[in-house]
């Protein structure tokens, strides 16, 4: 019988390293890339510094005259129809009542602009820095009307008339006293306040204040 040729069997060689997929491959990390960086979003700003000192003003509740001629010193209530009341104080202590009754009358509700102060002695201390820059800018700020107003009373007949008149009789003549208190009664529009010593405002003002 012949014999059959066996068919050569094929044995498998030892395998090397078979390539992995390059689906199954893990792609590297990128690595940022250095250069500028984009730039972060602004924020919003913050509003602008508050403004300055300025004391908040309220609209006048009566509209100040123009400034006329300086009513006649001869009689304290002329033809004025305001109301007057007394402080007693001292001469020297007439300036610091005047200051506690304008802060009254703030407290209450009085505009700022309602407020006219006179001094018969030394002027107010603003009133003498505000002068110090020029009657110009002085008057000025009487003619805008919005914050309380400190005059001498060599001055006060050129003020314009406000609802209150509040005098501060800390020094000067009889006389002056009398001629001041006369023309701010006039210069008042609802209210005289008249800070100082009793016995000599009252027979310039009449005993019934």
């Amino acid at each position: 019988m012949p014999l059959i040729p066996e068919e050569p069997q094929i044995h498998e060689s030892a395998q090397g390293p078979r390539a992995t997929p390059a689906n199954s491959r893990t792609a590297p990390t990128p690595h940022p890339v250095p250069g500028p960086r984009p730039a972060a979003p602004s924020r919003p700003g913050r509003p602008g510094p508050p403004r300055a000192t300025a004391p908040a003003q309220r609209t006048p509740r009566d509209v100040a005259a123009k400034p006329g001629p300086p009513a006649p010193a001869t009689t304290a209530a002329g033809s004025a129809t305001a109301q007057i009341q007394l402080v007693p104080a001292p001469a020297e202590g007439a300036l610091d009542a005047a200051e506690e009754a304008v802060d009254l009358l703030l407290e209450s509700g009085r505009a700022p602009g309602d407020i006219l102060v006179v001094t018969t002695g030394d002027p107010h201390p603003w009133a003498a820095h505000e002068l110090s820059f020029g009657e110009e800018s002085y008057w000025a700020q009487h003619d805008a009307g919005d914050d309380v107003f400190y005059a001498d009373a060599a001055a006060v007949g050129r003020a314009a008339v406000r609802p209150v008149v509040v005098v501060a009789v800390n020094g000067g003549s009889e006389a002056a006293d009398a001629s001041a208190l006369a023309t701010s009664h006039t210069r008042a529009g609802a209210l005289l306040i008249v800070c100082g010593e009793p016995q000599r405002i009252n027979p310039v003002l009449g005993a019934g204040v």
